[in-house]
């Protein structure tokens, strides 16, 4: 008995985040409600308020419910071409729908509520940040990077120029634009000698 009433909320509690992203896409976030969630979803508010107790809390969940498992590195032993491969994943999973339209919304709440913000860093952007920063001490400790190469600052440039692109000025973000903010990173951008 437990099983099954366990098994349907569980039910219920997807099909509510379904209906808060499939409402979210056509609607736009700031015209979401939880009175219009409900509703798509078959339920009354008071389920959804059980659950979630804000509007950006609900959202939050059904955004971070769209897997993003592929974004993990790989190790192939080349910390460039991993990063690279990585970069371009999420720059395919986030700069387009659904996942686009609704992390920009997302972080877009962030702004506006600490909540939000904080559960964000916690389930998605930390562990994101992590895995990246594995990677980099990997290809520190092989020798791949330099000794005092600074792990931390090496992520806010090769990130900064991602997001800045994806939520500030919109711009594409491409494969040869992913390559140049490599190089920076890992060649420098001091100038190369000249070739005779």
């Amino acid at each position: 008995m437990t099983d099954r009433r366990s098994s349907r909320a569980d039910n219920r509690t997807e099909t509510i985040m379904r209906a808060a992203l499939d409402l979210a896409l056509e609607v736009g976030y700031a015209k979401l409600s939880i009175e219009a969630v409900a509703a798509r979803a078959g339920v009354g508010k008071h389920t959804v308020y059980r659950r979630w107790s804000s509007r950006g809390l609900l959202f939050l969940d059904a955004v971070l419910s769209l897997s993003t498992e592929r974004l993990k590195h790989p190790d192939t032993g080349d910390v460039v071409a991993d990063l690279r491969e990585t970069m371009n994943k999420a720059v395919d999973l986030l700069g387009r729908p659904p996942w686009g339209p609704l992390y920009q919304a997302l972080i877009g709440e962030a702004q506006h509520d600490p909540e939000v913000a904080a559960t964000l860093n916690r389930r998605f952007i930390e562990p994101q940040t992590a895995d990246t920063l594995a990677r980099l001490k990997v290809a520190k400790d092989q020798g791949e990077l330099a000794p005092d190469f600074d792990l931390d600052l090496a992520f806010d440039i090769l990130s900064g120029p991602l997001y800045y692109r994806l939520l500030i000025t919109q711009q594409p973000i491409t494969p040869d634009y992913i390559d140049h903010v490599l190089q920076a990173v890992f060649a420098g951008m001091s100038p190369r000698p000249r070739t005779p």
